[in-house]
């Protein structure tokens, strides 16, 4: 026994030497790296152009031998980026400030109703200009509390380097003391390309195709809502018949580094390359858009997306507040030789996006509210898994979600939106380095795929200028009461295990037809619930049933036609049947219940009884507002409930639980099983 305890300090040993060793290496390689990077920057810089300034009436454009960019005066709206012969990469159709723009979407806290601010400055400044940099500054100051605009200050700022093809943008947001109240929605930068040059759009290896124009939607059939459109005579014979939603085209945030578009002829490629998520808000898994039909690329910052109104920012009695938003690079690449892939401008923009990654935090914004990599720190730690009904060793959290964000409650990181978030993965042995911490105090929140539940560490963590936080071993306890007597599903916070359907056949886009994994994404799929249960709800039988063939991706309501022959919908219910060998009456089971997504539903749980007159044994109650069945989403936000079952609800033998989504009316009123587990009473010692 001595032995084996020597042996687990060993390695606890090894392990943490590892770690710093992984710690003083990445620092010391950084700093090699970006000297050895701005020499060879500046080595490069000398074989291209200088960068000039040339001040015209009402724009300033700048140059830099690679492609030139034309802004408006005093306004910072992109009206135009002149690269490889073509004199505009953007809709020359469009107004001048509807081409490439930053924009908010916001309203007063005590009037509600959206408005639409492009954020047009109203105040130019170069705040520097060489042969090697420029950066422009595009301001505009809230002065008034009897104004009726936005209550931000806003400084649109624009970097064009020497020898780079393409520019860099960043915002920063400010908010005094003392202003009114207010509620902000959305906040993104967006630029209209020239609909003649870019018909292919890429956003990952395997999602990129001919798109077709905003003249074949125009021609199109509007379905259940004005984003998806039944293509009717698109330009395209290929797309005849296909559905286009800008929301089949969404990106986790983790995932959404680098998209954009394709021009054939001349063979160019325009790219929106995210090279950090630290200034997104809702962490990794958030989802929001990318490019889309128009065409048009996105850079979105933050969004009510795939959460609902829980996710605006919410500015209340005169609260102070600041950020920076970006940088993002906006890469402009083409191919020369006509017998070259045109795809390798796809490959080269990942590539792009991997240097612009590696490079981050940039040193050369030149705003002082842009934290620089010497003045951010760094968190390490392990991070391990103690489940006893699982395993009576420590489990390693592999490739678990750990980051940083603002103190709150236990996966509080997934809402909150104000701050600046951090976030990795651990390694297979359960380690892991969060680097370039801007300053400030956060709280260490962890998800770990294969385990319920939300991990937040105990402490505080305040990061320094400099600091480097090695944090002890941690553990998480994920929920658990009692043996699993049955599962349904697996824990990784979303629903792409269960089954989900074909589209109907007159409503499909064919590049989820060849890309079954994503299936999901297709429009339609919560009218095929009735389709495929056409009288009766779905059952699941623990023992025989297959989650993955019998357990609908989402629980939806049921369409009917009412005697008007309009289509109605109305509650389903569905059930699980098991049996169990022996009850104990007098002990306390526990259900685990796990929701993916959630959009204006209310989930009662039965035991036993059907009755819908009778109280449900518990209730969620109305919850949620993500719209992920209509938006083609896998998941929205997550949620975690508890539930205790008294023995005495259970019989020897079979039992059935009803889950009954109780609110009807919407075909998108419904959610999305992550996982459930039926836990026995909690094993004698």
């Amino acid at each position: 026994m001595k032995k084996v305890g020597r042996n687990r300090e060993w390695s606890s040993v090894v392990g943490l030497l590892g770690i710093l060793l992984q710690l003083f290496l990445l620092i010391e390689c950084a700093a090699t790296r970006r000297i050895t990077q701005k020499n060879s920057q500046s080595d490069l810089q000398s074989l291209y152009p200088p960068v000039q300034l040339h001040k015209l009436n009402n724009h300033v454009l700048v140059d830099n031998g690679l492609f030139n960019i034309t802004f408006s005066v005093p306004g910072g709206m992109v009206i135009a980026i002149q690269y490889n012969g073509i004199d505009n990469l953007l809709e020359n159709e469009n107004k001048l400030n509807n081409r490439g723009y930053w924009d908010i979407v916001w309203n007063k806290a005590e009037k509600p109703g959206i408005i639409y601010d492009k954020l047009e400055g109203t105040n130019f400044e170069v705040i520097l200009q060489d042969e090697n940099q420029v950066e422009l500054s595009f301001t505009r100051t809230w002065k008034s509390l009897n104004s009726s605009s936005l209550s931000m200050n806003v400084d649109k700022r624009f970097i064009i380097l020497r020898g780079i093809s393409g520019f860099y943008s960043y915002a920063i947001l400010e908010r005094l003391e003392g202003w009114p109240d207010i509620d902000v929605y959305q906040g993104r930068m967006a630029f209209k390309l020239n609909a003649k040059l870019f018909p292919y759009m890429a956003i990952s290896d395997e999602r990129q195709r001919i798109m077709p124009t905003a003249k074949d939607r125009e021609m199109g059939r509007e379905l259940d809502y004005p984003e998806a459109v039944l293509l009717t005579s698109p330009t395209n014979s290929f797309l005849k018949g296909e559905v286009d939603d800008k929301y089949q085209y969404s990106l986790e945030d983790k995932d959404n580094r680098v998209h954009g578009w394709i021009s054939p002829n001349p063979r160019n490629g325009f790219w929106m390359i995210t090279p950090s998520n630290e200034f997104r808000t809702g962490g990794p898994v958030k989802q929001d858009l990318t490019s889309h039909t128009g065409p048009i690329t996105l850079s979105m910052f933050f969004s009510t997306h795939y959460g609902g109104d829980i996710l605006a920012l919410r500015f209340r009695n005169g609260e102070p507040w600041k950020k920076v938003f970006g940088p993002v690079f906006i890469y402009l690449n083409s191919v020369s030789s006509d017998d070259e892939d045109i795809l390798t401008l796809w490959t080269d923009a990942k590539e792009q996006m991997l240097i612009e990654t590696e490079n981050w935090p940039y040193d050369f914004p030149l705003s002082q509210d842009f934290v620089q990599a010497d003045q951010r720190g760094t968190v390490s730690g392990r991070l391990l898994v103690s489940d006893s009904y699982v395993s009576k060793r420590l489990i390693t959290a592999n490739s678990a979600f750990i980051g940083l964000a603002a103190p709150g409650d236990v996966g509080s990181w997934q809402t909150e939106n104000k701050g600046y978030q951090f976030w990795t993965q651990t390694d297979n042995e359960g380690y892991f380095l969060i680097k370039s911490i801007i300053p400030g105090n956060y709280s260490l929140y962890a998800w770990v795929p294969g385990f319920i539940g939300d991990y937040k560490y105990k402490n505080y963590i305040n990061i320094t200028p400099g600091s480097r936080t090695r944090l002890q071993t941690l553990m998480y306890n994920p929920p658990r009461n009692g043996p699993t007597l049955w599962e349904i599903g697996i824990p990784d916070r979303t629903a792409a295990e269960f089954f989900i359907p074909n589209p109907q056949p007159k409503l499909q886009n064919q590049l989820y037809i060849e890309h079954y994994s994503e299936k999901f994404r297709q429009y339609g799929l919560w009218d095929r619930y009735t389709e495929l249960y056409p009288n009766d709800d779905l059952i699941y039988t623990v023992g025989s049933s297959n989650y993955q063939t019998d357990w609908f991706f989402a629980h939806v309501n049921r369409y009917t036609f009412n005697d008007e022959g309009n289509k109605t919908y109305i509650p389903t219910t569905w059930q699980i049947a098991f049996d169990l060998q022996e009850v104990e009456k007098s002990s306390n089971y526990t259900l685990q219940l796990a929701l993916a997504s959630t959009n204006e539903a209310e989930l009662q749980i039965r035991v036993n009884d059907q009755d819908a007159d009778h109280v449900p044994n518990f209730t969620t109650g109305l919850i949620g507002k993500d719209n992920a069945i209509a938006r083609h989403g896998i998941h929205g936000l997550y949620w975690l409930y508890s539930i205790d079952v008294p023995g005495s609800v259970f019989a020897t033998g079979k039992n059935v639980i009803f889950l009954k989504q109780s609110r009807g009316s919407s075909p998108w009123s419904g959610l999305m099983y992550d996982y459930i587990r039926l836990e026995g009473p909690p094993a004698n010692d």
